[in-house]
């Protein structure tokens, strides 16, 4: 045997890795409207960019009755998008359902210290049966050999995960660790124990898809933060969210000036969507589209407790972590879901060097027996905990209501804003005029000939006297009372300001979030 026969052994090895599991197990997968690993990865990354690692590692388990898996089941490298290096992993689902073993685990573990040596995004295909059954322990053992980098390297690198498939039992923490997860509608489902261990166990019948399909994880559990209808459209969105991440904890996120005709700083229909009566509700998803740059909100976490609004923008190119009450749903209080989405959001912007922006309208943390039983204590003070522990440049805009302990929680002076500005309208109080004057005044309300008409006017010489900008201003709690108009300015001055902005804090392990 010479030379090119030992090469053609190569080229015939290396097909049969990409084959994976065979011509009929790649139409079983397209059958589904599902791409194999190969195909997602070349549809994911840059044209001719993926170097693939580790294609020929084998399992060590053929006393089990364990045949030989092609690539262990997992297609592993480095490639590029939108030409910034990334690493990845792939499972297919045509070897052992993406089932992960030992070395499967292996293989990914490989990649991921690679992206982190190399300070670059790492990405997770999720698609999979869950622990490769007959390699016992050591598959769990893989397992853990993941979870452990995607906890060490949070916040060193961005972590995104895709759920491709079916991701059952330990195959589902390693996306829960990870900074964002996508999901697929009806081709996707995450959850722990399937639904016939819970048939059996509970008798509780349920579908895949209504135990942890992208529509339940989406909206309901919060454990996935973008839902997506084709795997292109998930694939896409990845795409789209490396736009506004740096590479690593120690860069800045990329700098993107807008394609568009430059957008007018001065916007005098703003007050046109934003009532001027503080009770009526508005889509503050309309106000952050009017203030960013053209087409720059990416919102996450879209149909997960809807009274708060977080996502991507960029403000004079720059990229910008929006938090902003939603007055459409719950009058924009906080409760114990809204306050998890926001908090974790501040962290990870926080991990990578994205200022926060927040937009305040809040009455308050939602009252109730099922919230203070459910430990909106505990949940809320996530947010004071986020907001006091993050060291990006952080602004806000008081477009309404700020409330009580709401109040100091949304990024307040006390808590350590760079910068408050509040519109003229503004109501910054410890509670509304409304409730404030029924118990300030209620010996002269109920005494009144008139009590409706005496409440009306406490309530009034309250918001005047207590509740107004002015009052906050005076003390140095607001930095500024600004013209509505003049927003998209000043939030361009403050950023260009704060660029240079560096802060520490006490030297210590880590701290003790309430979670």
């Amino acid at each position: 045997m010479d030379m090119f026969d030992k090469i053609n052994e190569l080229y015939d090895k290396r097909r049969e890795t990409e084959l994976g599991g065979g011509d009929e197990k790649i139409a079983k997968q397209h059958d589904k409207g599902k791409k194999t690993a190969r195909e997602r990865i070349d549809y994911l990354v840059d044209e001719g960019s993926f170097m693939e690692l580790n294609p020929f590692i084998q399992h060590r388990h053929h006393d089990a009755g364990v045949k030989d898996a092609p690539g262990e089941g997992v297609v592993t490298g480095y490639a590029t998008i939108n030409g910034r290096g990334i690493y990845l992993f792939a499972q297919d689902f045509t070897v052992y359902g993406g089932a992960l073993g030992e070395m499967h685990g292996k293989k990914i573990a490989a990649v991921m210290d690679l992206a982190a040596k190399n300070g670059v995004p790492f990405i997770g295909l999720n698609d999979s049966g869950g622990a490769r059954i007959q390699e016992g322990v050591s598959s769990l053992d893989g397992y853990g050999h993941v979870f452990y980098r995607n906890s060490i390297y949070s916040g060193v690198i961005p972590q995104i995960s895709v759920i491709l498939g079916p991701c059952a039992g330990g195959a589902v923490y390693s996306p829960a660790i990870t900074d964002f997860v996508v999901m697929v509608e009806e081709s996707s489902q995450m959850f722990i124990t399937g639904p016939k261990v819970i048939e059996t166990v509970t008798g509780e019948k349920i579908s895949p898809e209504d135990l942890g399909g992208a529509r339940v994880h989406n909206s309901t559990s919060g454990n996935a933060h973008v839902q997506a209808s084709t795997e292109e459209e998930a694939l896409d969105a990845v795409r789209d969210l490396l736009l506004y991440l740096p590479d690593n904890y120690k860069e800045k996120p990329p700098f993107i000036e807008s394609k568009e005709e430059e957008k007018e700083d001065f916007l005098p229909d703003i007050t046109d969507f934003v009532p001027f009566n503080s009770s009526r509700p508005y889509d503050v998803r309309k106000l952050i589209d009017h203030i960013v740059d053209e087409e720059s909100f990416f919102e996450i976490h879209a149909s997960f407790a809807k009274n708060v609004v977080v996502g991507f923008a960029r403000i004079d190119g720059q990229t910008t972590g929006i938090i902003a009450n939603q007055p459409k749903y719950m009058a924009g209080g906080l409760d114990i879901d809204s306050s998890d989405k926001a908090a974790r959001f501040i962290r990870m912007c926080d991990s990578f060097n994205i200022p926060l922006v927040t937009f305040e309208d809040v009455t308050g943390f939602f009252p109730g027996i099922k919230q203070e039983h459910g430990g909106i204590i505990r949940h809320g003070a996530k947010i004071l905990y986020a907001y006091s522990e993050a060291t990006v440049p952080k602004l806000t805009v008081i477009t309404r209501k700020a409330y009580g302990g709401a109040y100091v929680a949304l990024n307040s002076k006390s808590i350590g804003a760079d910068i408050v500005f509040a519109w003229p309208n503004a109501e910054i109080a410890v509670m509304g005029p409304e409730g404030a004057a029924n118990i300030i005044y209620a010996k002269e309300i109920n005494q009144s000939d008139n009590p409706e008409q005496t409440r009306q006017e406490k309530i009034d010489e309250y918001r005047e006297r207590f509740a107004n900008p002015y009052v906050a201003a005076g003390l140095g709690m607001v930095d500024d009372v600004i013209d509505p108009r003049e927003t998209r300015i000043k939030l361009k001055q403050s950023l260009r300001m704060l660029r240079n902005k560096e802060e520490k804090r006490p030297d210590k392990k880590h701290g003790n979030i309430p979670l």
